[in-house]
C-alpha cells in the first residue's frame, strides 16, 4: 500500500508519479486514479478512444475527475482483495475516508454501448468534508464541451460523445465543469457514476443501494475469474497481481489484448520516446497468451486465436510481409502517428503522439511470437483448426522465403535496418514450433522444405551472431554490440541453457547490460537506434534475466534478482516499462510485457525451487 502525504486542502502537485496510480477497468476501457483520488487517464468506451480525462499528459488542459477528503492528511492505496476493484484511503485528523473504485463488469458480454465508472465514497470514522471536480476534456482536449443541468444531473456535452454524471450528493455547475462539497459523517456513503450516454442510452441514476449490488457483482466477478488461476507457488500475490492486470488489457468484444493503456509516457523526462501503446502488438499479445495459458487462463487464448483468425490472417497482409506488427483493437490496420500540440505531455516530456507509426515497420520475430503461441495453444487449451493450419502453413512458407531480410528488430528502432540475432531467431521458432504441431498431430507440410531452412538458420546464428572478440552472442549479425533480446536464446529452446557459449554470453551481458538485477536492452551509444536520448532498464529485460539465470543452474543469483525486481513495483504490484536509474517507473503503465515476463520468472523460479 501506498502511503501519500496530500497538499494542504484541496491541491495537488501538477504531475503525480507514475507509478502512484491504479487501474481500473471493464474488458473495454481502463482508468488511471492517482493516490490523490483524481482520475487522471480515461479513455471512454475503448482503449484507443480519445481521452475524456488526461491531466496525466497536461495538467492543465487534459481533463481530470477530482474526488479527495478536503482537509489535509495522507492517503493510501490498495486493491480489494483479488479483484481489480480500487480503495483509496483518506488519513485525518477528523476522520477515515475512502473511494471505492470500479467500473461494473459482471459477465464477459460483448455489449458496448453503456460505459459506467462509479465511485463510492465512504467515512469509516469520524466525520469528513469531501470535494469533487468533475472536469472532462474531450478529445485529448482539443474538442469543446457545454454542461447542462438536467434536473440534478450534469450532461456533458461535445460534438461526438456526450457523458451524463449523477451523484447522490447535490451537483454544482462551474462553467463547463461540475462540482460538488459534501460532508459524511461515520458509516454515511456517496456515489458518483459518470455514464456515457447517446442513442438509447439515456442517463440513469446510481443510487446507493444499486452502486453496492455492482460492487458486489463486480468483486464477484474478478474474483470467479481469477479462482480459475493454476499457479500455487511462493508469489502468489504477485502473480495474480500481473495475470488481473493483463485481464484489465484486454477487450472483450473483439479478444484484443494491448501492449498498455496509456499513451505518451516517457521513458526519459524530457525525451522524445513517448508511444502510443494502446494497440494489439502481435508479440505482446502472443506472449500474454503463453502467460494466461501457463496459469490456466484457457478463454483469453481462446479469444485472442478468434482475433488472430479474423483480423491477422495471412491474406490481410501489407507491403512489409503477411502480417502487420501491430493492430487496432477492432483489427483494423491503419493506425496513422501524429503529434498533439496542444498537449505538453508528462512533466512537460512533449511530444504526446497518438498512433503508432511503427504498424508499417518490418519485425520479422512477430512470425516467431505468434505460432510459438499457436503451437501452445494447440497443446494446452484445443487443437487449432484446419483453417489456422492452413494460416499457419502460408506464413511458415513466408517466413522460408523472407527470414535472411534486415529489418527493425524487437525495440522498433528508427536507425536504419539490421540482421538483428533475435529476429532470425524467432524465425527458427516460427518454422520449429510448426514442424513440432505437423508431427505431433500428422497435419500436412512441406516438412523437407521446412526442416532445411530451419537448419540453415541456426546455423547461420551460430556463425555469424557469435562474436569471438566478445565471447558472445551479439545484436546483429557480424557485430560486437550486445543485446539484452538474446535472453530469449535458451527460453525458446535454440540452445542449452547450460552451454558454453550461451554461460560465457550470460557474463558479459552481466557485466555490460545488468545494474543491481535491472537490465538495460542495449547501449544505444554503441547502437545508435535513430533516437535522441537515454533510456531506462528496461523491466522485461530484467524477467528474461532471472528466468535464463534459472534455467542456467543459478539459482540463487536468479531467485536474489527477482526479490530485488519485485522491490522496483509500484504500491499495488505494477509496472511500467522501464525504471530509471533512482528507481521511478518509466514509460507506459501498466505494461503488459513486464507482467507477462513476471509470471514466466516466477513459474520456473518456482520449479527449479522446488
Amino acid at each position: 500500500m501506498a502511503e501519500t502525504p496530500r497538499d494542504e486542502g484541496f491541491g495537488r502537485s501538477r504531475y503525480l508519479p507514475i507509478a502512484e496510480h491504479g487501474l481500473i477497468g471493464d474488458l473495454r476501457s481502463v482508468a488511471l486514479v492517482g493516490t490523490d483520488g483524481t482520475i487522471d487517464w480515461y479513455c471512454c468506451g475503448a482503449f484507443d478512444a480519445p481521452s475524456v480525462f488526461a491531466s496525466i499528459l497536461d495538467a492543465e488542459r487534459g481533463g481530470a475527475f477530482e474526488l479527495a477528503a478536503s482537509v489535509p492528511g495522507r492517503t493510501k492505496q490498495f486493491y480489494f482483495p483479488d479483484t481489480n476493484v480500487l480503495i483509496t484511503r483518506f488519513f485525518t485528523e477528523d476522520g477515515v475516508g475512502e473511494v471505492q473504485d470500479f467500473m461494473p463488469i459482471s459477465g464477459e458480454s460483448t455489449e458496448t454501448e453503456r460505459h459506467r465508472l462509479i465511485r463510492r465514497v465512504m467515512c469509516v470514522r469520524g466525520s469528513l468534508p469531501f470535494k469533487a471536480r468533475v472536469a472532462p476534456r474531450f478529445d485529448y482536449g482539443a474538442r469543446p464541451h457545454t454542461l447542462r443541468m438536467v434536473g440534478d444531473v450534469a450532461v456533458f456535452d461535445s460534438e461526438d460523445l456526450s457523458l451524463a454524471l449523477t451523484a447522490t450528493v447535490p451537483l454544482e455547475a462551474d462553467g463547463p465543469d461540475a462540482w460538488a462539497d459534501f460532508k459524511l459523517a461515520e458509516g454515511e456513503s456517496a456515489v458518483f457514476a459518470l455514464d456515457r450516454v447517446g442513442g438509447d442510452v439515456t442517463p440513469r441514476r446510481c443510487p446507493s443501494m444499486e452502486a453496492e449490488e455492482q460492487f458486489g457483482e463486480t468483486v464477484a466477478y474478478w474474483r470467479r475469474w481469477l479462482s480459475a488461476s493454476r499457479y500455487r507457488g511462493r508469489w502468489r500475490e504477485m502473480v495474480h497481481r500481473s495475470a488481473l492486470t493483463l485481464k484489465l488489457l484486454t477487450y472483450a468484444p473483439t479478444g484484443a489484448i494491448v501492449a498498455a493503456p496509456t499513451t505518451s509516457l516517457p521513458e526519459q523526462l524530457g525525451g522524445e520516446r513517448n508511444w502510443d501503446y494502446r494497440y494489439v502488438w502481435v508479440r505482446d499479445a502472443a506472449f500474454c497468451v503463453y502467460a494466461l495459458l501457463r496459469l490456466g487462463f484457457t478463454g483469453e487464448a481462446e479469444a485472442f486465436m478468434k482475433f488472430v483468425t479474423r483480423h491477422i490472417s495471412p491474406g490481410a497482409g501489407c507491403s512489409s510481409g503477411p502480417l502487420q506488427i501491430m493492430y487496432g483493437i477492432d483489427g483494423r490496420t491503419d493506425l496513422p502517428e501524429r503529434e498533439l500540440d496542444h498537449l505538453e505531455g508528462y512533466e512537460g516530456s512533449a511530444p504526446v503522439r497518438v498512433g503508432n507509426g511503427a504498424a508499417e515497420q518490418l519485425q520479422l520475430d512477430i512470425y516467431g511470437a505468434l505460432i510459438d503461441s499457436i503451437y501452445l495453444y494447440d497443446k494446452w487449451a484445443q487443437p487449432i483448426s484446419s483453417g489456422q493450419w492452413d494460416d499457419v502453413c502460408a506464413l511458415v512458407d513466408w517466413v522460408c522465403c523472407h527470414w535472411d531480410q534486415p529489418d527493425e528488430g524487437i525495440w522498433e528502432t528508427r536507425g536504419g535496418r539490421k540482421e538483428f540475432l533475435y529476429s532470425r531467431l524467432m524465425c527458427w521458432v516460427a518454422i520449429e514450433r510448426a514442424i513440432r504441431m505437423a508431427n505431433r498431430r500428422g497435419l500436412p507440410a512441406d516438412l523437407p522444405r521446412w526442416r532445411q531452412c530451419r537448419d540453415t538458420i541456426y546455423r547461420r546464428i551460430m556463425r555469424r551472431g557469435w562474436s569471438e572478440q566478445r565471447q558472445a552472442f551479439v545484436q546483429h549479425e557480424d557485430g560486437e554490440v550486445l543485446d539484452a533480446a538474446v535472453l530469449m536464446m535458451p527460453l525458446s529452446k535454440f540452445i542449452a541453457p547450460t552451454d558454453p557459449k550461451w554461460l560465457s554470453t550470460l557474463d558479459a551481458l552481466t557485466n555490460e547490460l545488468v545494474s543491481d538485477s535491472l537490465v538495460y536492452r542495449y547501449d544505444p551509444q554503441a547502437s545508435p537506434d535513430g533516437l535522441r536520448g537515454d533510456e531506462g532498464t528496461f523491466s522485461i529485460c530484467s524477467f528474461w534475466y532471472v528466468e535464463a539465470m534459472v534455467r542456467a543452474g543459478r539459482v540463487d543469483e536468479a531467485r536474489l534478482a527477482f526479490e530485488k525486481m519485485l522491490t522496483y513495483a509500484n504500491h499495488l504490484g505494477l509496472y511500467a516499462e522501464e525504471i530509471s536509474n533512482t528507481g521511478e517507473q518509466q514509460g507506459n503503465f501498466p505494461q503488459a510485457f513486464t507482467h507477462l515476463s513476471l509470471i514466466s520468472a516466477a513459474f520456473n523460479l518456482d520449479k527449479a525451487l522446488g
